[in-house]
């Protein structure tokens, strides 16, 4: 038996991390740098970050690792180093969660590589899984216990990365983002996403990043209601709406909001449960305190959403709205198609 599927066997919920990218971003990594090159040149800030979020309460912490790709890497014209910042990633995460005196996992962050996959762009499928192969198998060669994909949107690059990771002999998890239409950038849904996890047998999927906690809550309720009873799902919310304050972004949930949104991610059939951009120590210690004292209520509907984590965004969110309205009281279900543009990968993770 692996760690992951240990672990849950013990316990109803685990608490992932907050971000990585933000919280460097406050440590002094500047706008335009790679964040794994601190693996190499600033490896204390980032087992600091990674200590705190362990200190905080988290049962699993992701490496710094996430634009660890070659393709990625190439823009800062470092794809020859690929294997040592990504195994040097998964060290330090590694030490960090064995010093803890508790089981914490560590989950190898593989993001998008930024390039838009056969047959919409020039990628091709093969380059893509060899790429997300190098990757992994040099986060199992640092310590990772499980390969953490996420922020993706399109099937045809999680697949790839799927791929991939697989040749590392690890769990696999794999998270995609959602934005206000209830649907990836390249049109997935949370039905297609249930979909996927059964084709791949993967160790958990869900969504992370995108939007903030009340548009993913409403997505794992989605998620949740398409997938077999026994999936493993995962919440990892942005933390609040970002707005641009002095010159910098920040985000606006506070503690408390980070505290109730995982009380209904849980409630919503999430079993891992954390926080993406924005998400700081401090609202994640607020987040175990909430699970650790909440007993799982019914899953929530629209009404419940908005009042307790505020209402679903605007824009073109009307039919998201119906929809949800639709299953109020009850299990909140994936319904008709609609047109999305196809854009390119999302270019970072904070």
């Amino acid at each position: 038996m692996d760690r992951l599927t240990a672990l849950l066997a013990e316990r109803p919920w685990l608490l992932a991390d907050g971000a990585t990218g933000s919280n460097l971003f406050e440590r002094g990594l500047q706008s335009g740098d790679a964040p794994e090159f601190w693996n190499c040149e600033h490896p204390d800030r980032v087992a600091h970050l990674q200590r705190a979020f362990v200190e905080a309460g988290a049962d699993i912490i992701l490496t710094n690792s996430f634009g660890g790709t070659r393709h990625r890497l190439k823009l800062h014209k470092a794809e020859h180093r690929v294997a040592e910042l990504n195994e040097k990633a998964a060290r330090i995460a590694r030490t960090e969660a064995d010093r803890a005196g508790r089981v914490v996992l560590v989950g190898g962050s593989m993001g998008p590589t930024g390039e838009i996959l056969e047959p919409l762009g020039p990628l091709s499928l093969i380059a893509a899984r060899d790429a997300f192969a190098e990757q992994a198998i040099a986060l199992a060669h640092g310590g990772a216990d499980i390969l953490w994909i996420e922020t993706m949107s399109s099937i045809e690059e999680t697949e790839a990365a799927v791929a991939g990771a697989r040749n590392a002999g690890l769990p696999v998890i794999a998270t995609l983002s959602f934005d206000t239409n209830g649907r990836t950038m390249m049109g997935i849904t949370p039905a297609e996403l249930a979909g996927l996890h059964r084709k791949h047998h993967l160790a958990a999927c869900g969504s992370n990043c995108g939007t903030g906690p009340a548009e993913l809550v409403a997505c794992i309720v989605n998620l949740a209601t398409a997938s077999d009873p026994s999936a493993i799902l995962v919440a990892k919310a942005n933390c609040g709406i970002p707005q641009f304050v002095d010159g910098e972004i920040r985000f606006n949930g506070t503690p408390e909001l980070m505290a109730e949104y995982a009380r209904l991610s849980f409630d919503s059939g999430a079993r891992i449960i954390g926080g993406c951009c924005g998400t700081t120590p401090a609202h994640l210690r607020a987040m175990r305190q909430a699970l650790e004292y909440h007993v799982q209520g019914p899953k929530p509907d629209l009404a419940t959403i908005e009042s307790r984590l505020g209402a679903i965004s605007t824009g073109a969110t009307a039919q998201l709205r119906g929809e949800l309205s639709r299953e109020a009281g009850a299990a909140l279900g994936a319904t008709g198609r609609r047109t999305t543009n196809r854009r390119g990968a999302p270019a970072a993770n904070t």
